[in-house]
């Protein structure tokens, strides 16, 4: 499943093929991937997704091993935004995820910063 759209929607327990909710879902999904992008993490320019038709693979090539972490910082983060848990030790686990997810990703981001500064 390369599809960003239905990917996140998996996680999250929405059946693909129930689209309800998919305007909202590109939102968050959108706003994430803007936040990436000032991480450093994604295409330079940045990458909006609006159907389901957008890959992982568009955002961040196969071959980087970032792309797992990537998946589960946008999963989290949109969980947030989408469907935020009632219970206060839920949320303040999942933002501890949230921060240690991103905390990885400035570190990766700053390596392939200095790797493509080396070359």
């Amino acid at each position: 499943m390369d599809s960003i759209l239905t990917s996140i929607k998996k996680l999250l327990g929405i059946p693909e093929e129930y689209t309800a909710f998919d305007a909202d879902l590109l939102i968050h999904i959108n706003s994430v991937l803007a936040i990436l992008t000032q991480m450093g993490i994604g295409p330079s320019n940045g990458f909006i997704i609006a159907d389901n038709y957008a890959k992982w693979s568009d955002f961040i090539p196969d071959n980087n091993l970032t792309l797992e972490s990537v998946k589960s910082y946008i999963y989290l983060k949109v969980k947030i935004l989408f469907d935020p848990p009632d219970r206060t030790n839920v949320l303040e686990s999942t933002n501890r995820m949230i921060r240690e997810l991103e905390w990885r990703l400035y570190v990766e981001a700053e390596a392939l910063k200095e790797k493509n500064n080396d070359v």
